[in-house]
């Protein structure tokens, strides 16, 4: 670490006492400085062509400023700088990962950045876009489970045929620990299926199971014609978008109803006289 700068009246003196042939050790001894910082004096002085004696119209400001230039600016990083604007959009698109992006970029500009610093200045950059919320995951409390939109094909090696295949994709909330699989269909029997099979490749099973869209065939499972009707029988009641939507209390006490129905039978559960209760609603459907 450099020591403290000397005083520029100390520093003349240093100049005057070596233009008289005192040697270091000696003037350091009669200024009452270290050995160190005379001679960096005297060093400093033959760089910037200084001699005793000093011009007079020479300022204690200019002397410093001869003695001790500011330093010079490192060169800039000469290396091209993406467009993370244009690359943030990429992103977005279907089967497009940093990984390609980069391949590209490098492709393009060979002395580019590796592909690990080019990662960490994208999340840099990406980091001062507009705030989001971050979520707190447990870990084993929440497996998030889809279905890529991204479909694989798969060719018969005996026929040379191609078929579509669904890419069913199960991800650990905390760790981020991801099992995926192709199916042929988005069938229940695939779907169930692809949960057992993560189940079992996780070696345990989350609190909760979180679907981000819910395919056709669980709305079924989850809210069958016998349970919501058709729009004749049950007004308020959407399965459109891959979601179920159920608006207006009088919709909800019908879909209740007919919940209670499928679980005990045609005859209603006993009435309940706390008020607010699930037969109490039940009741005035």
């Amino acid at each position: 670490m450099p020591g403290q700068r000397l005083p520029m009246r100390k520093i003349r003196d240093v100049l005057r006492l070596r233009a008289g042939g005192m040697s270091k050790r000696k003037i350091a001894a009669s200024l009452s400085i270290g050995v160190t910082a005379a001679g960096e004096c005297v060093r400093r002085a033959r760089r910037a062509g200084l001699i005793w004696p000093l011009p007079q119209e020479l300022s204690d400001a200019a002397l410093e400023l001869r003695l001790y230039p500011p330093p010079q600016a490192t060169a800039t990083n000469q290396r091209p700088q993406p467009d993370w604007a244009a690359i943030h959009r990429e992103l977005r698109r279907p089967g497009v990962t940093l990984q390609l992006l980069w391949e590209e970029h490098r492709g393009t500009h060979p002395d580019g950045y590796g592909y690990s610093r080019y990662c960490e200045l994208y999340r840099a950059w990406e980091g001062r876009l507009s705030p989001t919320m971050r979520q707190l995951h447990v870990a084993g409390e929440r497996m998030f489970v889809d279905y890529a939109g991204t479909t694989l094909e798969v060719m018969d090696g005996t026929t040379g045929e191609a078929r579509v295949c669904q890419l069913f994709v199960a991800a650990l909330g905390a760790s981020n620990y991801t099992y995926a699989e192709a199916t042929f269909t988005q069938r229940l029997v695939d779907w169930i299926g692809s949960h057992v099979r993560a189940f079992a490749f996780f070696d345990g099973v989350t609190a909760q199971i979180v679907s981000d869209y819910v395919p056709g065939n669980i709305i079924v499972l989850l809210c069958p014609r016998r349970l919501c009707g058709g729009p004749a029988r049950m007004r308020g009641i959407a399965t459109a978008a891959g979601h179920i939507s159920i608006r207006g209390p009088r919709a909800i006490r019908g879909a209740l109803a007919h919940f209670a129905k499928l679980v005990f039978g045609e005859a209603p559960p006993k009435m309940s006289k706390e008020p607010g209760t699930l037969p109490e609603l039940l009741a005035s459907s």
